[in-house]
């Protein structure tokens, strides 16, 4: 029965956790009760996500709140079931043991989400069920007696429906005053009886029509599952994407350019010429903000995916993938980890953790970074702004070239996950067995939150390696200085120690048309790979000559070899996209696999085959297109 125990008015933070399915709702009802007090990082030791937050509840006290990684069962199968297991059963030192849990249940799919509750309920803390997206269950025609579901399990149940803050107040009430239940009986401990009890349960509390309806859902995928307007309306949300990365994001980035143009003019004015001036205006400013400047297209493609994940969509996208992951031994759940590649490579493979067959997933770990990254779009960016000088192609032709790039990534990886399949002695395939979550409207507070963990992430990052690698190439290219005061800028930076290490691998970046110069930012961005746009305004020094603020594209349009030679021709401009979509240019990624696949020997492996093939590439695309007359 529903507790009805005295108010708690405990003097201390309590602890509280959600645990639930994936594709429960459990994130968005985090997001609702956190709003910005949350947290994101990783749990110590382990590439799990741990999220945390603080909220207020109903009668003022403050509760900390833990979002655990999505578990089907407390019968651990994927590191991230282990990590909320331990959490459950306070075996973290680095995590309290939660005072109280919110199991987080799909109304839709009642039986198959209260196997989680169940198990919870038996470890005797207090539970509060919040049956989540009841409107959708009803929309099935599902009718839920909460009272009737209460009485059974012996802890409170609140209908709710996250996304629009339905229930929230009954939650917290319901939290305030939850005390721990009544275990039920042991011979409910085995997987057949257990399921057996929870049938009896719905029974007595869940009335099914006899007939269901055809939902919404049905209806949508008829559609976007078809086997042709399903590839054509995923043909179509990928254009848009790369569309707005370009018209979008070219207002907001073309003030970002401004303002940096002003600070770093507003430096050269106030300031002595001298080693200071040259660090902030040549080091800081012209390395980070050629970075922070491509922040507005990052934040349109978290955008989107978002409202692609939250919608419902990804699981279609992967099943509608299915058929071409056929082609090279992978099956649909290979597609949502190279999907989220697009954003970054780091979760794209801690989420291959949900591919069970271990031949699958390591092939998923080691083609996931062909993926176009979000550190990519910097390079790509500009390398499109020197392709086409003018407006005459508009935003629509620079999409264009965006989406071949993002396609020669997916077919260098299909390629790849190809020959490890012919490699395998094993030729079966498994097959694909996934839940397709209802359409859902995207919560708008989720996604924007989703964003500004992103913004923020990438913002540190400029504001911390970005920034101490701006320093450090600042001085490998200053340093040793000249002896004498009239020697040129270009002929400094040659005797200089980034110049000599740039001379040194110019013999072997000749084929591809790269200079020296080129090299030094190739060198610097193993790093990261959007460290290649800073290195060039460093390396180039925008602005420095000219006294007056530039915009580093223009700059790069303007420089010629000792022939007069555009350095910057279009050949050059294609090698150096093809290369990085192609190289194994992070070492945070690298670090990643290391960790997934225990072993340096993946990561290695990347890096020399990566490598090679983007080495390679950029050849064909130099060497070729000098031979067909193009320049």
């Amino acid at each position: 029965m529903i507790a009805t125990a005295p108010r708690r008015t405990a003097a201390a933070t309590q602890t509280i956790a959600l645990a639930g399915n994936p594709n429960c709702g459990k994130s968005t009802l985090f997001n609702a009760l956190t709003g910005l007090r949350q947290k994101v990082a990783n749990y110590p030791g382990v590439t799990v996500e741990k999220k945390t937050g603080r909220c207020r509840g109903l009668h003022g006290e403050s509760l900390d709140v833990i979002d655990l990684p999505g578990s089907y069962s407390l019968e651990p199968r994927s590191p991230d079931e282990e990590i909320a297991r331990e959490i459950l059963l306070g075996r973290r030192g680095d995590t309290p043991r939660p005072g109280l849990v919110v199991s987080v249940v799909d109304a839709s799919n009642i039986e198959r989400n209260l196997y989680l509750t169940t198990q919870i309920i038996e470890l005797g803390v207090p539970v509060v069920v919040a049956m989540n997206m009841v409107d959708v269950a009803e929309a099935k025609g599902l009718r839920i007696d909460p009272k009737a579901l209460a009485t059974r399990l012996g802890v409170p149940v609140i209908p709710m429906v996250a996304s629009k803050g339905v229930g929230l107040v009954e939650l917290k009430q319901a939290i305030s005053s939850a005390t721990p239940p009544a275990q039920p009986a042991s011979e409910y401990r085995n997987v057949e009886s257990r399921y057996a009890w929870i049938h009896e349960i719905c029974a007595d509390a869940v009335r099914r029509p006899g007939d269901p309806p055809r939902t919404w859902t049905d209806r949508i995928d008829a559609v976007l599952t078809h086997r042709l307007w399903g590839w054509m309306f995923f043909a179509a949300i990928m254009a848009l994407i790369f569309y707005a990365i370009f018209a979008v994001a070219e207002w907001p980035m073309t003030w970002i350019e401004e303002a940096t143009a002003v600070v770093a003019g507003w430096i050269e004015s106030s300031l002595p010429p001298g080693d200071l001036r040259s660090l902030l205006a040549d080091g800081v400013i012209a390395g980070v903000g050629g970075v922070v400047v491509f922040l507005p297209q990052i934040v349109i493609l978290f955008f989107f995916l978002g409202l692609l994940e939250d919608s419902g969509y990804m699981a279609r996208a992967a099943f509608i993938m299915d058929r071409v992951m056929a082609l090279v031994g992978l099956n649909g759940k290979s597609f949502i980890p190279l999907l989220s590649s697009f954003a970054c490579a780091i979760p794209g493979i801690m989420a291959t953790r949900t591919i069970e067959d271990r031949r699958e997933r390591m092939a998923t770990i080691f083609v996931a970074p062909f993926m176009s990254c979000s550190a990519r779009l910097p390079v790509y960016a500009l390398m499109i702004a020197l392709l086409f000088p003018s407006n005459d192609v508009g935003a629509l032709g620079r999409a264009g070239v965006m989406l071949a790039m993002y396609a020669l990534g997916v077919a260098a990886a299909f390629g790849t996950a190809w020959i490890f399949q012919r490699a395998s002695t094993r030729r079966d395939r498994p097959m694909l067995l996934m839940e397709m979550p209802p359409y859902r409207t995207p919560s708008l507070g989720a996604v924007l939150l989703r964003i500004r963990e992103r913004a923020v992430l990438f913002l540190v990052n400029a504001g911390t390696v970005i920034l101490a690698l701006s320093i450090v190439l600042w001085a490998l290219m200053t340093y040793p200085k000249p002896a004498s005061p009239d020697i040129s800028a270009a002929e400094a930076l040659s005797q200089s120690v980034a110049g000599r290490l740039g001379r040194v691998i110019e013999p072997a970046l000749e084929p591809l048309g790269f200079d020296w110069k080129i090299g030094i930012g190739l060198i610097a961005s193993f790093a990261a790979r959007e460290v290649f746009v800073g290195t060039m305004a460093i390396v180039y020094n925008v602005g420095e000559e000219s006294g007056e603020p530039e915009v580093l594209r223009d700059v790069l349009r303007s420089q010629t070899r000792p022939d007069g030679v555009p350095v910057f021709t279009p050949l050059v401009c294609v090698g150096l996209m093809v290369f990085y979509v192609l190289a194994m240019q992070c070492m945070s990624t690298m670090a990643i696999v290391r960790r997934e696949t225990n072993s340096w020997r993946w990561p290695l492996a990347q890096l020399v085959y990566m490598t090679a093939l983007a080495y390679l590439a950029a050849l064909v695309v130099h060497q070729g297109g000098t031979w067909m007359g193009f320049q």
